[in-house]
């Protein structure tokens, strides 16, 4: 999963940052609202690990503004809060879920596990692009009902740009999508992938080419044929 943690104390941000990338998971750290929100609005994460008390926007705030722009992101408060009160705050704000600082890293691994497994389920069950279709259940693509067959990371890459048909992605941010499937990637592996993305799905019978280049900025699914 690629998971964001908003966390102003770097002696909590620093040891769950690393031990989640132990997992592999895919991990970034913002230590201040202002650079969690800019984080959560402009890449897209399975799930949020947030602070309340924090430099800038609150982690509450954060949270609203998560859900006022329909970003169904599941959102995992940390924080030494602790009343009822401040649980319902949280719950009312949008999080999904609630832990009390200091907490074993043991817990938060199950209940990031469980979040991912919610993402899961209630994600529809296939993406559709015109004739080209993505079922992340089943992990496979058809293009007219016939069978596109991609690596996972070519899958990965896939149902990023099919997820955010409108979002222009940075090898960087696809990079960041892939890590945990392979050891060594780099600009030149990310151009491989895509280049092979488009092979398969023209070869299953699309006339032109599903990813295009962005000059200057990245790629993008192209519009549907």
């Amino acid at each position: 999963m690629r998971i964001l943690i908003i966390e102003d104390d770097e002696g909590i941000s620093g040891p769950l940052a690393g031990d989640l990338r132990r997992q592999q998971h895919v991990v970034d750290v913002a230590a201040d609202g202002n650079a969690g929100w800019d984080y959560a609005q402009t890449n897209v994460y399975e799930v949020i690990l947030l602070d309340i008390m924090l430099p800038g926007l609150d982690g509450l705030e954060i949270c609203r503004r998560l859900r006022g722009a329909k970003i169904e992101t599941m959102v995992l408060m940390l924080t030494a809060r602790d009343t009822v009160d401040d649980k319902v705050s949280a719950l009312d704000a949008g999080a999904d879920d609630y832990l009390v600082k200091p907490f074993a890293l043991s817990e938060l691994s199950a209940r990031i596990r469980a979040l991912g497994r919610r993402a899961s389920e209630e994600r529809d069950p296939a993406l559709d692009h015109g004739p080209l279709q993505l079922d992340p259940r089943n992990r496979a693509v058809t293009f007219a009902s016939r069978a596109v067959t991609l690596t996972p990371t070519e899958f990965a890459i896939l149902e990023a740009l099919m997820r955010n048909p409108s979002q222009i992605f940075t090898r960087a941010m696809l990079l960041d999508r892939v890590a945990s499937f392979e050891r060594e990637t780099g600009d030149a592996a990310i151009k491989t992938h895509i280049t092979n993305v488009r092979r398969k799905v023209r070869a299953a019978g699309a006339r032109r080419d599903p990813i295009v280049n962005v000059y200057g900025a990245g790629y993008r699914l192209a519009a549907p044929e």
